[in-house]
C-alpha cells in the first residue's frame, strides 16, 4: 500500500508535464511567416494583422508594389512596405520550408485574432444579401487543401470556415500561399470538437449538410435551406461517425467517371457552386 501512494506524486507530476508539453505542441506561434506576393499583399492590407517585418528581394518589392496600392494599406504596414529589409533570394529561402514558392517576399506577422464562432455565424446568417453558408471541415489536414477550400470559400461568399484546432494546418505559411489572400478576408474559426460544433451552429439556426460519397440523393437533388453549414471530410476516410450523425441530411457529388472521388478542396468547390446556383 505505502509503496502505490509513493507512486501517485510521481504519476500526478508526469501527468502534469504531458499535458504542459501538449499545451506547448499545441499553442499559436507567436510570429508567423507568410511568403508569396499574394498571401502578403492581402496581409498588409488587412488592417486586423499586426505585421513586424517585411523581407524582400529588389524584385520582389517590384511584384509586390503591382498587387497592392500603398493608399490602401494600414498605416503601420506602410512603414514596412516603403522600407523592407532587402535580402537575397537564398536568404528568403533559408527562412522556409524547403520547396517553399515565395516569389521573393516574406513577411512576419502576429497570428490573426481567434475568431468567435458564434459572433462570425450570427453575421454569415443575417447578412444584407441573404444568409451566407459556412463551412465545416472534419480533420482535413492538408495546408494546401484547407487554403484552396478558403480560396473557394472566398470566392462564393462563405460567412466562415470551421476546422477543428488539434486535427488541421497549425502553420500559416503554405495555408495562407494557397488561399492566395483569402485567409485575411473568410474567418477561419478554431474548435475543439466537431460534432458538439454542429450541435451549436443547429442551435443558432443552421441547416447542417454532410458530402458524402454513400449518400442516397445527390446534391443537386437536396433542396438547400438557409442558413447552411456545409460539412465535408477528410479524404479517403471522409466525414466521422459522430460528425455524419449530427448532419441534418447528407449528399454526394454524382461521379459518372472512372474516378470515385475528389480531392476535398474540389469537392468543396463544386459543392458550393451548386449551394450558390440553388
Amino acid at each position: 500500500m505505502s509503496r502505490n501512494t509513493s507512486r501517485r506524486p510521481r504519476e500526478r507530476t508526469a501527468a502534469r508535464r504531458r499535458t504542459h508539453q501538449e499545451q506547448r505542441a499545441h499553442a499559436r506561434p507567436r510570429r508567423e511567416r507568410l511568403y508569396g506576393t499574394h498571401a502578403v499583399a492581402a496581409a498588409l492590407a488587412n488592417p486586423g494583422r499586426r505585421c513586424h517585418r517585411l523581407i524582400a528581394t529588389q524584385e520582389g518589392v517590384s511584384q509586390l508594389a503591382g498587387r497592392i496600392d500603398a493608399r490602401a494599406l494600414p498605416l503601420a504596414a506602410r512603414g514596412l512596405f516603403e522600407a523592407p529589409q532587402i535580402v537575397s533570394r537564398q536568404d528568403i529561402a533559408a527562412l522556409l520550408p524547403d520547396g517553399a514558392v515565395h516569389q521573393g517576399v516574406v513577411l512576419e506577422t502576429a497570428p490573426l485574432p481567434a475568431v468567435d464562432l458564434a459572433a462570425a455565424c450570427r453575421s454569415a446568417a443575417q447578412a444584407e444579401k441573404g444568409a451566407r453558408p459556412v463551412v465545416v471541415l472534419d480533420q482535413v489536414t492538408d495546408p494546401h487543401n484547407v487554403g484552396a477550400i478558403l480560396r473557394s470559400a472566398a470566392a462564393f461568399s462563405v460567412g466562415a470556415v470551421v476546422v477543428q484546432d488539434r486535427h488541421s494546418p497549425q502553420g500559416a505559411g503554405a495555408l495562407a500561399k494557397a488561399a492566395s489572400g483569402a485567409l485575411e478576408q473568410v474567418p477561419l474559426a478554431r474548435v475543439v470538437n466537431i460534432a458538439r460544433t454542429l450541435v451549436v451552429l443547429k442551435e443558432l439556426g443552421f441547416w447542417c449538410l454532410g458530402l458524402d460519397p454513400d449518400a442516397d440523393e445527390t446534391i443537386g437533388a437536396v433542396s438547400v435551406r438557409a442558413p447552411l453549414a456545409l460539412v465535408l471530410g477528410a479524404e479517403g476516410q471522409g466525414m466521422r461517425r459522430l460528425t455524419r450523425e449530427r448532419c441534418d441530411l447528407t449528399a454526394r457529388i454524382p461521379m459518372p467517371g472512372s474516378m470515385a472521388s475528389l480531392n476535398v478542396s474540389n469537392a468543396a468547390a463544386i459543392a458550393l457552386y451548386e449551394v450558390a446556383r440553388q
